[in-house]
Formats: structure tokens, sequence, C-alpha cells
């Protein structure tokens, strides 16, 4: 009896359907040219319709189309050799009766039909509708699948393979059109396939959502009684059994009953047993396994073909436990398919193991695995057929006829079908697949690694070929505008190769009644259980098409959403297996798709944030190289494959010819690490062109580092900021290096014979502890020799020994001849891991030395006298190198020079011209004391001779030296 909950539901839908007052259901057009009936006639017109239809009627118009359907259509097939009495049949009639009684006097029309769509049984709430109805609409015997009847409620329900709703126009012929419906597809409980469809047909002015609880429930109590089918053939297999196992008891004088034995099983043994007995009962196949168990224990498993009174066939699987060898054996076959249908052999069984039959395949059983009198279990290998003389007797029930021979003990494990041992080891397969998918899907963060980390895990235990299809947008990592129309092809897996698929990287264009389109649109896994039926997908491309049928048979196409966010679209297709996909299987590729998903989109957001904080990084590192010939450069930066770091180098032109360069490296990964990055390098290069010496500008960044640690409030909590870093300043004039490291790994220095050492820098502390001291050393560099700054991403890998590479290291670099750029490349390729899990910056500089006849020095007292004497040296040293051009801004900024060094310097003094790229006036003294730019009053005497050397030269500055201070100025050649 429903309870009162559903008694109220079914109540008021029997008043709303009587408020048709008892007509007959409409048949022909509907009216009113609104809602459906407008946008069907937009659509056979060729119209583009709106957002006013449902997608599943939509896709159901456009199927029909495409199948060339007429609406006008008013005849069906009528099939002659449905069976009246089948399965669904017998299960669904009481169900119909209930409903017919439900809704007596009311204009409903109750059907039920097959997996074909053929109705098999027709009830009337109002008998007289059966004489006002036309055949196809009251007889048993039509089919209405949706490519024969166009849209309908029974073969929408078997396409979309879920409760329908089909209101007045929406139906694709004229014929239904005053009518509504819901349908429901039917599945047996055990295998989950499409047994039939429950179908309600009503006036289309009695629409009432509460049909929906009605049907459902209705369709409920079909599969419940389909369940209660198969449970009824399992009992009487099970009564067959122990009935077989009572007269065999009668007659043997050696009896031990499994309840007898000492142990119980552990519940993990007695899943082992359970699930090999299912795998026996699926084969049907007469059989001795032996089972190993867990804790080293064997059991042996016999299944035997067995026949009920009413003929129902099965298989019985009995554990055995052998006794002392007997004199006679019998040999077990090997894996001996034996079909049912034989005449069925008695089912030995000297005790059963409970009394009495139970209303299911496996039977409660306690079992110990220590045979009486202390006998062991034979040794046999396991998860084989046992044989003769391995210790498997009395299979057949014959014993060792010596008295003090105990017997072999056997007990029931489980009865039942075949086709349930089927069901139940494959529901076990699906779950050992989602378990195994939770391991291997997304081992990484690469979006195409996860996708066909998918496809592997579906092949071959799922499909026979996977297609995977991603926007262009996600593969970078952001989110596609329109994923429908952005697919390009990323995986393709199958079982072999030559599947014409298409290939890898080409771009797919679905059309809109396609398997993949539609399950993009409704967000669900859309089944094709047969592709040669399947009109969308065989019109959107007839030859490829026609050439995959070749191949493949049935297809799943799951959409892959995560978050909320559409992905692409997984193709799953099956060609060795002859059985197409079902509901499982399309449930079991929902869910491996949306583990998938979630992985895909991890890893696309993780491709977003590091190409964004790549792109900061690579924004702030330098874009170029600085024109300079002190030293020639070549660099390289690998960002790490799991994150990006903070590593940086830079190349600083300076004063007098001079060049600085930076490696360093900020602790960390990250946006933090990069950002960290980019405001230390910025510092760095203003230190540096300040003319600090290395070792104080490395005190000035670790006062930086430790102020930015200070001020950081993300790094509360989450240790310090700190970083490394080496500088160094070549000078071409001298051909000195002078060097100094905040807990930076040494360079390497390859001489020009092409010998290769690290120079034994002192370490100094990492930037960013403060109050340790830095220290600079001084190295000579001839002409030719190269410098090598890196990162310790270089060197340091937890794989890897530091010794060791630096060897590796030391080997690549002992080629003088190799140019900085060919150093770079070949250190990558030879000593850079391969995979990197550190960011990697290199620099190579090969030194150069200005030319000594460039070069022109004065020394001279602080006597203004001499001032003269140095303007008209300078003038004949411009003659000779071509510079007369410059010569007069020349003496006007020397002369202003050298008169500040002698009114406010300390002797001696040194002038030096250098011709570079510039002309460079330097003037040198002894004193510390820093001069400084100003605008005289109009009154003053004096103070504009720095004014004028700003104003002449292109650049000038101060820089200190161990003796003193040095004044420079720069004057550009373009007009020399």
């Amino acid at each position: 009896m429903p309870d009162i909950s559903e008694e109220r539901i079914v109540e008021g839908v029997r008043r709303s359907v009587d408020r048709s007052g008892g007509e007959p259901i409409p048949t022909g057009r509907a009216t009113g040219g609104t809602g459906p009936a407008r946008s069907r006639e937009r659509f056979l017109q060729g119209d583009s319709v709106g957002a006013g239809v449902r997608t599943s009627i939509l896709n159901s118009w456009q199927r029909c189309r495409t199948l060339g359907l007429s609406p006008d259509q008013s005849d069906l097939p009528y099939r002659e050799d449905f069976d009246p009495d089948g399965r669904i049949v017998r299960a669904a009639v009481p169900v119909l009766d209930r409903l017919q009684s439900t809704f007596a006097g009311s204009a409903m029309n109750i059907s039920v039909a097959d997996a074909s769509g053929t109705v098999l049984l027709r009830r009337f709430g109002e008998a007289s509708l059966v004489r006002t109805l036309p055949a196809i609409q009251s007889v048993p015997g039509f089919v209405f699948a949706e490519q024969l009847a166009g849209t309908n409620g029974i073969g929408l329900a078997l396409a979309e393979r879920q409760l329908i709703r089909v209101y007045g126009a929406e139906h694709f012929a004229e014929r239904s059109q005053g009518s509504a419906c819901r349908a429901l597809p039917v599945r047996d409980p055990l295998s989950g396939r499409i047994e039939g469809v429950l179908c309600l047909g009503y006036p289309r002015s009695s629409e009432d959502p509460a049909l929906d609880t009605v049907i459902r429930k209705a369709a409920e109590a079909i599969e419940r009684r389909l369940l209660e089918q198969s449970s009824a053939r399992e009992r009487a297999l099970l009564r067959a059994y122990l009935d077989a196992g009572a007269e065999a008891a009668a007659g043997l004088h050696h009896t031990v009953g499994v309840e007898a034995l000492a142990l119980e099983l552990h519940p993990r043994d007695r899943a082992v047993l359970m699930e090999k007995a299912a795998e026996l009962i699926s084969r049907a196949q007469r059989v001795a396994v032996d089972v190993p168990l867990p804790d080293g224990r064997r059991v042996t498993l016999v299944s035997r073909p067995m026949t009920s009174v009413s003929g129902v066939e099965g298989i019985a699987i009995e554990a055995v436990l052998p006794g002392p060898p007997p004199r006679e054996r019998l040999a077990i076959p090997h894996q001996v398919d034996e079909p049912l249908g034989f005449p069925a052999e008695p089912a030995v069984a000297p005790v059963p193991p409970l009394s009495g039959a139970v209303p299911a395949a496996v039977v409660p059983w306690h079992l110990s695995l220590t045979p009486p009198s202390g006998q062991h279990p034979p040794e046999t290998a396991p998860g084989r057929p046992a044989v003769a003389g391995e210790g498997i007797a009395d299979i057949d029930g014959v014993t060792d006829d010596r008295p003090d021979s105990p017997p072999s003990a056997r007990g029931l494990v489980m009865v039942g079908e075949p086709h349930v041992g089927t069901y139940a080891l494959a529901a076990r397969r699906r779950l050992e697949l989602l378990s195994e998918a939770s391991v291997r899907i997304g081992t990484t963060l690469d979006v195409r690694r996860t996708a066909r980390e998918l496809a592997e895990t579906a092949v071959p235990r799922l499909a026979d070929f996977v297609t995977i299809d991603l926007p262009e947008a996600v593969l970078r990592g952001e989110e596609s505008a329109d994923p429908r129309s952005d697919l390009r092809r990323a995986v393709v897996h199958g079982i072999r190769d030559g599947c014409p698929f298409s290939p890898v990287g080409k771009h797919i264009d679905y059309g809109p009644m396609t398997p993949q389109m539609r399950c993009l649109t409704n967000g669900q896994a859309v089944l094709e259980p047969d592709l040669q039926a399947a009109a969308g997908w065989l019109a959107q491309d007839p030859e490829h098409s026609e050439q995959l049928l070749s191949h493949v048979h049935s297809l799943i196409a799951v959409p892959l959403v995560a978050r909320g966010v559409v992905l692409g679209v997984a193709g799953f297709y099956r060609a060795e297996d002859p059985a197409s996909f079902g509901d499982d299987d399309r449930s079991l590729a929902q869910e491996l798709a949306t583990r998938a998903a979630l992985s895909i989109d991890n890893a696309r957001r993780y491709t977003r944030e590091r190409t964004m904080v790549l792109a900061l990084q690579r924004s702030l590192l330098p874009h170029g190289l600085p024109d300079q010939d002190a030293v020639e450069v070549a660099h390289r930066y690998l960002p790490a494959e799991s994150d990006v770091g903070g590593d940086w180098y830079d190349v600083i032109p300076l004063s007098g010819t001079r060049v600085g360069l930076f490696v360093g490296d900020v602790v960390g990964h990250g946006l933090l690490s990069a950002a960290t990055m980019g405001r230390v390098r910025t510092a760095a290069r203003s230190f540096a062109e300040l003319d600090f010496p290395p070792d104080e500008v490395l005190t000035h960044l670790d006062n930086l580092v430790g102020r930015l640690d200070r001020e950081e409030p993300a790094a509360e909590g989450a240790g310090i900021i700190g970083a490394t870093c080496l500088y160094a300043i070549y000078d071409p004039t001298s051909q000195q290096c002078t060097m100094a490291r905040a807990g930076h790994p040494p360079p390497a220095l390859v001489r020009p014979d092409g010998t290769v050492s690290f120079p034994d820098l002192p370490a100094g502390p990492p930037l960013g502890l403060g109050g340790l001291p830095f220290e600079a050393a001084e190295i000579h560099l001839p002409e030719g020799s190269q410098l090598v700054l890196y990162t310790d991403g270089l060197i340091e890998d937890r794989h890897r020994d530091v010794d060791v590479v630096l060897d590796q290291l030391r080997g690549v670099l002992a080629h003088p001849e190799r140019g900085p750029d060919e150093t770079c490349q070949a250190v990558l390729d030879t000593v850079a891991p391969a995979h990197p899990c550190d960011d990697i910056a290199l620099l190579v500089a090969r030194t150069h030395a200005l030319d000594p006849g460039r070069i022109a020095t004065w020394d001279l007292p602080a006597d203004p006298a001499l001032v003269s004497e140095v303007r008209s040296s300078a003038t004949r040293q411009l003659a000779d190198w071509g510079l007369d051009e410059v010569a007069f801004a020349a003496e006007l900024m020397l002369s202003e020079l050298v008169t500040n060094a002698i009114r406010h310097g300390a002797g001696p003094i040194r002038v030096r011209l250098l011709h570079d790229r510039t002309l460079i006036c330097e003037v040198s003294d002894t004193s510390n004391t820093a001069p400084h730019l100003r605008r005289a009053a109009s009154t003053d005497e004096g103070g504009r001779g720095l004014f004028l050397v700003a104003q002449l030269a292109e650049s000038w500055g101060t820089r200190y030296t161990p003796e003193g201070k040095v004044i420079w100025a720069e004057c550009g050649l373009d007009g020399a």
C-alpha cells in the first residue's frame, strides 16, 4: 500500500487529469501560435529557434530533421513478434493495474514499451478511450523509437536515458500535439540495462508536475519486481543445491560439517573467496581452483553446474577442504568450458553450511582452513585449477575407504546464474578502476599530461580508444570564452595505432547534433550505444564517420567540467568488445571525467599562475644587453618545472669603461619571490651605478633585504625573505676584476689556455641576515678569459652530488675556443638537470682589454699654472686620435675639473683620457670631498664650473677609490 504522501500526490494528479472532463486525449496539431507551437513552426521553416525550447527537445527535433522524418507521418511500424509475456511484462502488469485503478475515470493512457521502443502493454483510466484513439495509441505492438516516430515520450526517454516530459507541440509529429506525456526508462537493478520505458499520456490541459513523482515510484516498483524475479531464480537454485546435498549425505558414512570446523574465517579472507566465487560463476565453467588467502592458507573452490526444478540453470560454488591423500584421485579439468544446458549433476554436500534457503545468491557460512586431525592443506600453485596429484580429492564424492582417514569437507559459498556473477564482477572492476584513477590521474600539474593520464586509465578497462579535446585557452592556463568553438585534439590513445581519429593538435569543429556538442551543451555524458544509428554523429562528417565505423561501434561523450568551468570533452570508444556501452559505463566514464577535470583544472590554474609569475619575472629581468666593450656577454634563464623562483642577472656599464656583472637568487618560489627579485635587482643596479665597490653594494643590499623582511606582512610565520648575490666589477684598462659574494656559489674562471678554476672568494652571509661584513677579492683576468656566473639551481640537485656536478662543469668549460653563447648552451645541455626543481640563471662574460694606445695619462702637482699645459697636452692627444670635433668641449671640461681638484682637493692629481665608445675625461685626487652641482646666482663670481661640465658632457659623476676620488665626464663622439 502506498504511504500517505504518495496517496495525496496520486489523488491530486488524478483530480488534475479528471478536470479534462473525461474527454478523450486530443490528437492533432496544437494551436495558439506561442510557446512550443511557434518555435516548432520556425524550426520547420528553417529559422533560428530562440531560448523558448528545451535543449533535449531541440536536439530531438534536429535529429528528426537529420533523419529526414516528416511531421505529417501518421503510420508507425508494427511488430507482430513482440513477446506478450516477457520479463518486463510480468514485472509491469501488477504496477500498471494499480495505476489504472488509481486513474480510473480519467483520460490517462498508461503504456510500457521494451528497450527498442515497441509498446508491450497499455492501460487506460477510462475504458472508452480505446474506442476513440487511433490504433497506434491504443494497441500494443507499435514502435515509438525516435528514429521512426520522431520526438515523443518513449523514443526520447530511450535516447536521453532519463525522465522525459513532452508537451503539446514539442512532439515532432502532427498527430500527437494535442497531448502531453511523461516517460521514464525502467532498468534491470542487477545489470543497469534499460529493460523498457514506462509512459503516462494525458491531455495537454492536464499537465501536473506531481506526475514526476508518480511515474518515478511506479518505475521503481517495476524494477523491484525485476529484482524479485532474479531473487526467485537464485532461491530456486539454492533449493536445488540443498535438496541434492541432502540426498548425497544420506549415502555417506564419513562426513564433516563445515560448522563443526574449528576456526571462523576473517572478513578479509571471506571477501577474497567471495570475489573468486563471483568470478567462477561469471565464467559458467566447471572447474576447481586453489585460492591462496592473505595469511598464506589455501582453500579450493569448485564450481558445479546445476538446474532447478523450474529449469533455471546456474552455478554452485563449493569450498573443499581435503583430508589425507586417498588411494584414488579424480582429475579436475583445467578451465574446461562446459556450457550450461547439459543434465545437472547432483551437487554433493555432506552437511549443508546452513539449513534452509536464503533469499539471496550468497549464503552465510563458516569455514576453517585447518583440516581435521591436524592435516595441512595441499601446496598448489595459487590461482590455477587444481589437478590430480596435488591434494585435491573427493571432488565428486569419492572418499578414502580407510577407516582412519577423515574425508574431505565442503560447504556452499555462493550460488547464482552466470550473468549475475558477471554483473557483480563488472561492478567490482568498476570500483577498482575508480580507485586506480584516484592514484593515476593528476600526478603532475601539466594539462596535457593529466589529460593523457585519463586516457591511459580508461584504456582498455573501460574503452578501446579515448580522444580528449581541450580549448587552446585551457592549454595556456586560461578559461576559454567559448569552449565549443575553440577545441583542439589534445590526446588520442587506444589499444592500437592506425585508427582514423583526428591527430593531436588539429582544430576540432563539432556539429550541433554530435554527441560531443550535446554533452557540452547540457553538461551531462551522452551515450550512443550504436554509432550506426547515431544520425547526428554520422551527419557531422560522413566520409570520416564511415572510416571510423570500420573500427568503433559505440561511444560515450563526456564533458570535462570543474568548478563550473568547461574544460573540454572526452570521447570513449568501444571497438574490440562486441557489447555496446551501457548506462553503468556512462556513469563510470562521467565519474572518471569528473575526477580528471578537477586535476586538469588544477593544472590549468597552476599553468596560469606560473605563466603570470614567469611573465612578471621575465619583465623584471634585463630585456637586452647594454652597449659596452669591456666584456662579450651571453646569458640564459631556465625556470624550474614546478614553480618560478627569484633568480636574476644583470650587466651594468660603469664609469671608466668598466662593467658590473650581477647574478642573484631570492629565497623561495612564486609571485612573492619574483616581486622581491625585481625590487632587489632594481636596488642593486642603483647601488652599482653609484659606483660603490662590490662589498659596499652587498652591504647596502643586505640592509635593504632585511628591511623588506620586516615590512613584508606575508613573510610573518613563513620564514624570512632572503637572497644570495655575487657582484663583480671588471676594469678593461687594468684587466683587474673585483668580486664579492653573499652566500652565493663562487664563479668559474676559464683562462685563455683552457684552465678552469673556482676562485676561493670570501663567502659572506646571505643577504638579509644583517650585521656581518662582506669582503671583496681582486683577480687579474688576462684578455680572453671567461667569467661564468650562475645560480645554485645549476649545480644543486637532490639527486646529484655537488662535487660531481662541479667536475662536469669544469669539463664543459675547458674549451676556451667557444664563444660565450656556445658556452651557455653547452653548460645547459650537459650540466643542468633534465627536470630542474629550481630556477637557473647563467651569465658568461669573455673579457677584453682596452688598447693602451687609447689611454692617455698625466700626473701633475696641485698647481693652477699647470692647467693650461694639461689643456694643450689633451688637445694634441685628441688630434692624434682624430677627435678634433670634441676637442673644444674636452678642453673646457678638463679645465674646470682640474681647477676644482686643485682648489678643493688634495694632490697629487692625475688626469686620464679614455678613447672608447665615448671620450672619458677623468680627474682624480686624494681627497674624499664630493663635489656638488649648484646653480650660481647672477652676482656670484664662481660656482658655475660643474654646471658647465654637466651641460657639455653626456654624463658625469664621482667614484671613490682607496686613495681618494675620481671625477669623470663623458663626451659623445657622434659628431667626431
